[in-house]
């Protein structure tokens, strides 16, 4: 049984939320997911995929033994906790919620996407987690203009992402000119989101969740990322806005302060009226806007790929493997 473990070494099973790679539903979870996957197989590892709803089911039906990394928004303690003994569980988590310390007593590792995480739970639970920071896909500068005038937020339409927040920011703005496209899922919080639509001005306009080359072109026509988030691991989408030279401007919570670098400036959480002046700023001053995109282009320089943050899931799992392979 041992000479068995040892050779199985890189296989493992991952466990994924249903609808992973559903064009309608974009997340950053499910992007990181997707790409530590696949970024996996490419490295030679045998990747058994689990895209479940039942995740005890799924558990119960893997060989003793195996090497299971399972995605934190589906880890749950009454699932593992019965499993903890038979398989060697890693748990991949995006965001902590709530008191998880019963669900992570039953882990051999955990898997978290930035520093700020990390932190979290040490604090909390007293738990050494392995940072892997997602990755970005090198991309086109995009032109910009000498305005600056085209503003972008990338997130779901719901209470978490700040939309409200954003709206109340722009209105302090009214008076110039700019335009803000909103791109991602509006069925996260249907109520929340047709109250913000319902308030926002003809200058916001909401297109829907974008992948691919849709996508791509929302950002290459942007000047600005504005993200206005009230809660963020780390927030993928202001390394793809990096990674087209695209500034940004965030609140500082969580990881985010990890994800820009010095790509952008931050403001408060819940703040309007410091987003608002952001933003005054950003639209007003030209030399504030050219020393913004030169340091973006210098972050964009320093990003990681998502080899990188594969190459630091596997490392992981190697250590985990090793663990069985000794037993």
């Amino acid at each position: 049984m041992g000479e068995l473990r040892a050779a199985a070494v890189t296989e493992v099973h991952v466990i994924v939320p249903q609808g992973i790679d559903d064009p309608a539903r974009p997340s950053g979870g499910n992007t990181y997911d997707r790409r530590v996957c696949d970024g996996l197989a490419a490295l030679g590892w045998a990747v058994h995929e689990h895209a479940v709803g039942d995740l005890a089911r799924a558990l119960a039906g893997i060989p003793d033994g195996a090497v299971v990394l399972v995605d934190g928004l589906i880890a749950a303690p009454e699932a593992m906790v019965p499993e903890a003994d038979r398989l060697r569980q890693v748990v991949l988590l995006h965001m902590p919620l709530g008191d998880q310390r019963e669900m992570l007593a039953a882990t051999d590792a955990v898997v978290v996407t930035s520093e700020w995480t990390r932190r979290r739970l040490d604090e909390l639970y007293g738990v050494a987690a392995h940072v892997a920071e997602p990755g970005v896909d090198a991309a086109e500068l995009a032109p910009g203009t000498a305005a600056g005038d085209a503003l972008l937020c990338v997130a779901a339409v719901a209470p978490a992402k700040g939309h409200d927040v954003l709206l109340d920011a722009l209105a302090t703005v009214d008076d110039l000119a700019w335009r803000c496209t909103c791109v991602g899922s509006l069925d996260r919080d249907p109520v929340f989101a047709g109250d913000v639509r319902r308030r926002a001005p003809d200058r916001v306009r909401f297109t829907g969740p974008r992948t691919g080359a849709e996508l791509d072109r929302a950002y290459a026509d942007a000047d600005l990322l504005v993200l206005p988030s009230r809660a963020e691991t780390y927030g993928m989408v202001v390394t793809e806005a990096l990674a087209r030279g695209v500034p940004v401007i965030a609140t500082d919570i969580g990881g985010v302060s990890e994800a820009l670098g010095h790509g952008g400036l931050l403001v408060p959480s819940e703040d309007p009226a410091a987003l608002g002046g952001a933003l005054r700023r950003w639209l007003c001053e030209p030399e504030l806007r050219e020393g913004l995109r030169r340091a973006a282009q210098e972050r964009r320089a320093s990003l990681r790929g998502w080899e990188e943050t594969t190459a630091d899931v596997a490392r992981v799992l190697h250590d985990v493997a090793g663990m069985v392979a000794a037993r």
